[in-house]
Protein backbone atom coordinates (compact mmCIF):
# COMPACT_ATOMS: atom_id res chain seq x y z
CA UNK A 1 0.00 0.00 0.00
CA UNK A 2 1.68 3.02 -0.91
CA UNK A 3 2.04 6.14 1.86
CA UNK A 4 -0.93 8.17 2.38
CA UNK A 5 -3.21 6.02 0.37
CA UNK A 6 -4.75 4.33 3.53
CA UNK A 7 -5.99 7.97 4.33
CA UNK A 8 -8.52 7.14 1.32
CA UNK A 9 -9.55 3.37 2.55
CA UNK A 10 -12.77 3.23 4.60
CA UNK A 11 -12.05 1.48 8.30
CA UNK A 12 -13.37 -1.93 6.70
CA UNK A 13 -10.63 -1.58 4.25
CA UNK A 14 -8.04 -0.49 6.44
CA UNK A 15 -8.70 -3.49 9.20
CA UNK A 16 -8.50 -5.93 6.03
CA UNK A 17 -4.95 -4.40 4.45
CA UNK A 18 -3.86 -4.52 8.62
CA UNK A 19 -5.12 -8.49 8.34
CA UNK A 20 -2.70 -8.78 5.29
CA UNK A 21 0.26 -7.24 7.18
CA UNK A 22 -0.14 -3.58 6.35
CA UNK A 23 1.59 -1.25 8.99
CA UNK A 24 0.13 1.99 7.24
CA UNK A 25 -3.04 1.05 7.28
CA UNK A 26 -2.28 0.33 11.40
CA UNK A 27 -0.95 3.85 11.39
CA UNK A 28 -3.76 5.22 9.55
CA UNK A 29 -6.31 3.58 12.31
CA UNK A 30 -4.18 5.22 14.81
CA UNK A 31 -4.20 8.54 13.38
CA UNK A 32 -8.37 7.93 13.16
CA UNK A 33 -9.08 6.44 16.48
CA UNK A 34 -5.97 6.58 18.85
CA UNK A 35 -7.21 9.31 20.69
CA UNK A 36 -10.89 8.40 21.13
CA UNK A 37 -9.75 4.89 22.70
CA UNK A 38 -7.63 6.99 24.60
CA UNK A 39 -10.35 9.18 25.46
CA UNK A 40 -12.52 6.65 26.55
CA UNK A 41 -9.84 5.10 28.51
CA UNK A 42 -9.27 7.73 30.45
CA UNK A 43 -12.46 8.36 31.68
CA UNK A 44 -12.77 5.15 33.15
CA UNK A 45 -9.13 5.18 34.49
CA UNK A 46 -8.96 8.70 35.31
CA UNK A 47 -5.03 8.24 34.17
CA UNK A 48 -3.59 9.89 31.11
CA UNK A 49 -1.00 7.36 31.17
CA UNK A 50 -2.91 4.12 31.84
CA UNK A 51 -5.33 5.21 29.16
CA UNK A 52 -2.48 5.72 26.44
CA UNK A 53 -1.39 2.65 27.52
CA UNK A 54 -4.55 0.94 26.65
CA UNK A 55 -4.97 2.73 23.89
CA UNK A 56 -1.61 1.09 22.43
CA UNK A 57 -2.90 -2.80 23.69
CA UNK A 58 -6.37 -1.61 21.84
CA UNK A 59 -4.44 -1.34 18.66
CA UNK A 60 -2.43 -3.62 18.73
CA UNK A 61 -5.21 -6.13 19.69
CA UNK A 62 -6.84 -4.66 16.21
CA UNK A 63 -3.84 -5.30 14.78
CA UNK A 64 -3.34 -9.21 15.96
CA UNK A 65 -7.52 -9.54 15.50
CA UNK A 66 -8.02 -8.37 12.22
CA UNK A 67 -8.40 -10.85 10.11
CA UNK A 68 -11.37 -11.74 12.74
CA UNK A 69 -13.37 -8.60 12.78
CA UNK A 70 -16.86 -8.92 11.63
CA UNK A 71 -18.58 -6.10 9.86
CA UNK A 72 -22.07 -8.02 10.46
CA UNK A 73 -21.66 -7.10 14.37
CA UNK A 74 -20.48 -3.70 13.90
CA UNK A 75 -18.64 -0.63 12.51
CA UNK A 76 -14.94 -0.74 12.89
CA UNK A 77 -14.80 2.13 15.65
CA UNK A 78 -17.80 0.62 17.71
CA UNK A 79 -15.73 -2.54 17.65
CA UNK A 80 -11.94 -0.38 19.06
CA UNK A 81 -14.19 1.57 21.61
CA UNK A 82 -15.14 -1.71 23.28
CA UNK A 83 -11.80 -2.85 23.30
CA UNK A 84 -10.75 0.26 24.62
CA UNK A 85 -13.59 -0.18 27.58
CA UNK A 86 -13.22 -4.06 28.47
CA UNK A 87 -9.26 -3.19 28.75
CA UNK A 88 -9.55 -0.28 30.99
CA UNK A 89 -12.27 -1.89 33.03
CA UNK A 90 -9.73 -4.36 33.24
CA UNK A 91 -6.94 -2.03 33.72
CA UNK A 92 -8.85 -0.12 36.89
CA UNK A 93 -10.35 -4.08 38.32
CA UNK A 94 -6.57 -4.92 38.59
CA UNK A 95 -5.50 -1.53 39.95
CA UNK A 96 -8.52 -2.12 43.00
CA UNK A 97 -7.42 -5.46 43.25
CA UNK A 98 -3.44 -4.31 43.60
CA UNK A 99 -5.17 -1.34 46.22
CA UNK A 100 -6.64 -3.81 48.27
CA UNK A 101 -3.87 -6.40 48.54
CA UNK A 102 -1.86 -3.36 49.78
CA UNK A 103 -4.20 -2.38 52.33
CA UNK A 104 -4.44 -6.17 53.51
CA UNK A 105 -0.60 -6.72 54.13
CA UNK A 106 -0.47 -3.43 55.74
CA UNK A 107 -3.73 -4.32 58.08
CA UNK A 108 -3.10 -5.27 61.96
CA UNK A 109 -3.01 -9.19 62.29
CA UNK A 110 -5.43 -10.45 65.01
CA UNK A 111 -5.88 -13.91 66.64
CA UNK A 112 -8.88 -15.89 64.58
CA UNK A 113 -11.57 -16.99 66.82
CA UNK A 114 -11.33 -21.53 66.31
CA UNK A 115 -14.88 -21.29 65.40
CA UNK A 116 -14.37 -19.15 62.10
CA UNK A 117 -11.87 -21.33 60.83
CA UNK A 118 -13.91 -24.49 61.40
CA UNK A 119 -17.07 -22.38 59.44
CA UNK A 120 -14.72 -21.41 56.60
CA UNK A 121 -13.72 -25.15 56.24
CA UNK A 122 -17.37 -26.26 56.51
CA UNK A 123 -17.89 -23.79 53.37
CA UNK A 124 -14.93 -24.69 51.42
CA UNK A 125 -16.19 -28.32 51.93
CA UNK A 126 -19.75 -26.90 50.56
CA UNK A 127 -18.29 -25.16 47.75
CA UNK A 128 -16.01 -28.11 46.23
CA UNK A 129 -18.83 -30.49 46.86
CA UNK A 130 -21.30 -28.06 44.78
CA UNK A 131 -18.46 -27.88 42.33
CA UNK A 132 -17.92 -31.54 41.82
CA UNK A 133 -21.66 -32.26 40.63
CA UNK A 134 -20.81 -29.47 37.77
CA UNK A 135 -20.77 -31.09 34.45
CA UNK A 136 -17.22 -31.33 33.30
CA UNK A 137 -18.06 -28.47 30.89
CA UNK A 138 -19.55 -26.06 33.22
CA UNK A 139 -16.90 -26.41 35.86
CA UNK A 140 -14.08 -25.97 32.96
CA UNK A 141 -15.61 -22.50 31.84
CA UNK A 142 -15.97 -21.46 35.61
CA UNK A 143 -12.37 -22.58 36.35
CA UNK A 144 -10.77 -20.33 33.52
CA UNK A 145 -13.06 -17.54 34.20
CA UNK A 146 -12.39 -17.27 37.96
CA UNK A 147 -8.71 -18.79 38.10
CA UNK A 148 -7.29 -17.90 35.02
CA UNK A 149 -9.09 -14.61 34.77
CA UNK A 150 -9.98 -15.09 31.64
CA UNK A 151 -12.90 -13.22 29.49
CA UNK A 152 -15.98 -15.32 28.13
CA UNK A 153 -14.34 -14.22 24.94
CA UNK A 154 -10.93 -15.50 25.80
CA UNK A 155 -12.32 -18.90 27.16
CA UNK A 156 -14.50 -19.38 23.69
CA UNK A 157 -10.95 -19.18 22.08
CA UNK A 158 -8.91 -21.21 24.02
CA UNK A 159 -11.77 -23.86 25.02
CA UNK A 160 -12.90 -23.54 20.76
CA UNK A 161 -16.57 -23.37 21.87
CA UNK A 162 -18.84 -20.78 20.53
CA UNK A 163 -19.19 -17.63 22.42
CA UNK A 164 -23.06 -18.68 23.67
CA UNK A 165 -21.85 -21.78 24.78
CA UNK A 166 -19.67 -20.90 27.26
CA UNK A 167 -22.36 -17.88 28.28
CA UNK A 168 -24.66 -20.22 28.80
CA UNK A 169 -22.44 -22.84 30.62
CA UNK A 170 -20.74 -20.19 32.83
CA UNK A 171 -24.74 -19.14 33.94
CA UNK A 172 -26.07 -22.35 34.49
CA UNK A 173 -23.07 -23.52 36.73
CA UNK A 174 -23.65 -20.02 38.26
CA UNK A 175 -27.24 -21.07 38.80
CA UNK A 176 -26.35 -24.41 40.17
CA UNK A 177 -24.27 -23.25 42.83
CA UNK A 178 -26.22 -20.25 43.88
CA UNK A 179 -29.09 -23.04 44.53
CA UNK A 180 -26.17 -25.81 46.04
CA UNK A 181 -25.26 -22.96 48.08
CA UNK A 182 -28.57 -20.87 48.98
CA UNK A 183 -28.96 -21.42 52.61
CA UNK A 184 -26.43 -23.48 53.70
CA UNK A 185 -23.94 -20.88 53.75
CA UNK A 186 -25.79 -18.95 55.76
Amino acid sequence: MAAGSANRLTDVELVAAMASGSQDALRDLNLRYGHAIAVVAERILASRADAEEVAADVLFQAWRDAARFDRGRGSVGAWLMMMARSRAIDRLRSRKARERAGEDAGAVAYVDDPSDEIHVEQLRKLVSTALDRLKDGEREVLELAYFSDLSQSEIAERTRMPLGTVKTRMRTALIKLRDALRGKAE
